[in-house]
């Protein structure tokens, strides 16, 4: 995409308030806005001072302090670096729903300072109290707060729930407008896929996923689309039920590049424990294609001095086995690793490594980046990126957890026999705010 600077984007619509304010453009900018061939408007960034904002309502399980809901819908009240002095982007939360309120509860200070509705309801939180649908776009941030686990040990946010209830107001009102929905689908397969077929029958535009993908990368490396790729893996750390989640988004996002796009998942199997140091041993898990991924995450010295198994205490796999006999694999290693790293090969042999490289403390600029995506969809009611790689994660995940249950069985995942292409692309972030 081209990055038209500040005096280029002047000369097309004219100047434009200082980064930060909350001034709007209005009648007139809109209607130059509108004279604007597509290409031209996706070519300039969006940012309030280029474009009309649309109007967001907010569906969040709770609001506190670097929440998921603080570092993206705080980057609508107070700019993209969340100290006030970044850009403002080109969504204005006019409403806001929130299902529990901690101790430490943001919400209602913020509604109170910003002037957006606090609602009692998700319908109001997209109707404002009337009869029709009166906002935009929807974002839904269900992923902290106190929820009850799953028999495979994942969180059960209401993601079903939430999503439910604004398809109800989309069918009453006649009318729908873009959804993005943070991280995983839903913890469970039939929820996932019910979330997926439920925007397709009704035409809703539908993202979902996790910021990784789109962050900074060293090197700044990507799959080359129509790769022949023989296999990839990734290495992560935390919580397998949230984090690993992201490293599956990671592999997920750089796979579906491959020639032919995606074919499918025909299963998944984990390899939990001593089970995972065997296959380590005997080739299942590439021991020297493992040290080399570990080693583009964590160059540093206990790595390279002390053996993996005095690092990592819980090992844990899953092995993902695509229709068209790629093989991916996810090694979550909690103390060996504290940030995503990836490597493939392709089908002439070569090795490509590449680290996904985070903002760990505010304002995590790599929020600012999927934002970007989000406001894009939101303008556009084009998904950025595909909805049905955040279906294959959620699935991948379920179904590995589940393995993880069941002593390490193979699980079938035919709910993921299905092809898709991703026309996304990923281009190294700008260092703004680092």
């Amino acid at each position: 995409m081209m990055d038209f600077s500040r005096s280029a984007r002047e000369n097309l619509l004219g100047p434009g308030p200082k980064p930060g304010t909350e001034k709007r453009r209005g009648v007139a900018l809109a209607s130059t806005l509108s004279r604007l061939s597509p290409l031209l408007l996706f070519a300039v960034p969006l940012h309030a001072d280029d474009v009309v904002p649309k109007k967001i309502a907010g569906i969040v399980t709770e609001y506190r302090h670097n929440s998921h809901a603080d570092v993206i819908f705080t980057r609508l009240l107070n700019t993209d670096t969340l100290d006030g002095k970044g850009r403002t982007p080109g969504l204005q939360l006019v409403s806001l729903y929130v299902d529990q309120f901690p101790k430490n509860d943001m919400a209602r200070s913020l509604a109170a300072e910003h002037g957006f509705t606090l609602c009692n309801s998700i319908k109001d939180a997209l109707t404002l109290g009337t009869d029709r649908l009166a906002v935009d776009g929807v974002i839904i941030v269900a992923e902290h707060g106190n929820y009850p686990k799953s028999p495979t040990d994942q969180t059960v946010w209401p993601k079903r729930r939430f999503f439910s209830e604004v398809v109800d107001v989309f069918v009453k009102t006649g009318r729908v407008v873009p959804v993005f929905s943070d991280k995983h689908l839903a913890d469970n397969v039939a929820d996932a896929v019910w979330l997926y077929e439920t925007a397709r029958q009704h035409k809703i535009p539908l993202m979902a996923g996790s910021s990784v993908p789109g962050t900074w990368r060293k090197p700044a490396l990507d799959v080359p689309r129509d790769a022949e790729l023989r296999d990839i893996l990734v290495v992560s750390y935390g919580g397998l039920d949230s984090y690993g989640f992201h490293g599956l988004e990671f592999l997920q996002s750089l796979v579906e590049r491959r020639r032919g796009g995606e074919t499918g998942v025909a299963s998944v199997q984990s390899f939990t424990g001593e089970a995972f140091w065997e296959a380590r041993r005997i080739g299942t898990i590439d021991r020297d294609f493992l040290d080399a991924v570990i080693k583009t995450s964590e160059p540093r010295a206990k790595v390279a001095e002390r053996p993996l198994e005095e690092l990592v205490k819980d090992p844990i796999a899953f092995e993902i086995r695509y229709v068209d006999g790629v093989k991916g694999t996810l090694c979550h290693l909690n103390g060996a690793v504290s940030q995503w790293a990836a490597g493939w090969h392709t089908a002439d042999g070569s090795t490509n490594l590449v680290k996904a490289d985070l903002q760990e403390d505010r304002p995590f600029m790599h929020f600012t980046h999927m934002l970007a995506g989000i406001e894009k969809m939101m303008h556009t009611d084009n998904p950025t990126w595909p909805v049905e790689r955040t279906l294959f994660s959620s699935v991948i995940l379920n179904a590995g957890m589940t393995s993880r249950i069941r002593n390490g069985e193979v699980v079938p995942t035919p709910d993921l026999n299905r092809r898709y292409r991703s026309h996304w692309n990923w281009s190294q972030p700008e260092e703004r705010g680092r």
